[in-house]
């Protein structure tokens, strides 16, 4: 009877990084002691002390269960996949991508691991490693959330190059820096799993930290569906927003306001109240339903920079 087949450990180094090599067995060992004293970008083998992990790494958490599965596997297969890593200014090598595997080297008792060393700008490098982790689904929202604000923050990226790069819709990089906003206690309830990404946008639709933080302690204790904080969110916020969009006891749209706001609607695709306070003078309302309706209305009012 043939051995199972063994689960897949990612997407492989050649999906990352265009032109690097795809191992293909542990067979490859003896070819990597023979490249190790290759110079510049290569593959190698480097003892696994002499490996250093970035403080710049976007993964915080590793689930030390799947961290000994992946130690078994190497006991048995090798590393399949090489590390990537750089030269570190202060002697060895300092990780881009495969921490996990890293980790999982050592409880595995390995000396030496493969690896592929990359010539590579900071910006560069925490874009590899963010890439590589998002490919394997392996950051938590806010993790990712906050590797997006570092690569806007930090290295200027726009959102719009930013989710080029990442393979990513703009409204879902959008979406996901808007988290950053929750309460610190609420963000480390979704780093934990324990609220999903549509609960913690639906939150994000109250006013105050405290809104936030009685609404998802409730949404746990209940375990209310997302549409059902969705309809709590709506009723919180209802009181102020008024049945029509205007405030009680206000005077009834004049005609050019009505046909102000019908064209408004047609062309954005959502209700567009028009309120007169005086002649020449007043406010729009622009009515959504969800973040995901509000990020598409403001890319069709906002002009692309």
């Amino acid at each position: 009877m043939s051995a199972p087949k063994r689960k897949a450990l990612g997407r492989g180094l050649a999906a990352l990084i265009p032109g690097a090599p795809s191992p293909t067995s542990t067979a490859v060992a003896p070819a990597l002691a023979r490249a190790r004293d290759v110079g510049g970008d290569g593959l190698r083998t480097v003892a696994i002390e002499d490996v250093f992990p970035s403080t710049a790494q976007p993964r915080k958490t590793f689930d030390d269960e799947r961290l000994e599965e992946l130690a078994a596997s190497i006991r048995t297969q090798g590393i399949i996949q090489p590390l990537v890593v750089r030269v570190r200014a202060g002697g060895g090598y300092e990780l881009i991508a495969g921490e996990r595997r890293w980790r999982a080297a050592q409880k595995a008792g390995l000396h030496e691991v493969p690896a592929v060393i990359r010539d590579v700008a900071p910006a560069q490098a925490f874009e590899m490693a963010l890439v590589e982790n998002l490919q394997r689904e392996d950051l938590n929202p806010i993790e990712e959330a906050a590797g997006y604000e570092r690569l806007v923050a930090e290295f200027g990226y726009t959102q719009e190059k930013l989710a080029d790069r990442v393979g990513k819709e703009r409204s879902t990089v959008a979406n996901s820096l808007r988290l950053l906003r929750l309460p610190e206690s609420v963000r480390g309830l979704v780093a934990q799993g324990r609220l999903s990404m549509g609960h913690a946008r639906a939150l994000l639709g109250l006013e105050s930290t405290a809104a936030m933080e009685k609404l998802a302690r409730r949404t746990i204790a209940q375990d209310l569906s997302v549409r059902k904080v969705e309809e709590l969110v709506r009723r919180d916020r209802a009181p102020g927003d008024g049945a029509a969009g205007a405030k009680p006891g206000a005077t009834a749209p004049t005609a050019n306001a009505r046909d102000l706001g019908m064209r408004l609607s047609r062309a954005l695709g959502t209700r567009v109240d028009v309120n007169e306070a005086a002649p020449g003078r007043g406010h729009i309302a622009i009515h959504y339903h969800s973040l995901d309706q509000l990020d598409a209305l403001l890319d069709r009012i906002v002009a692309p920079r």
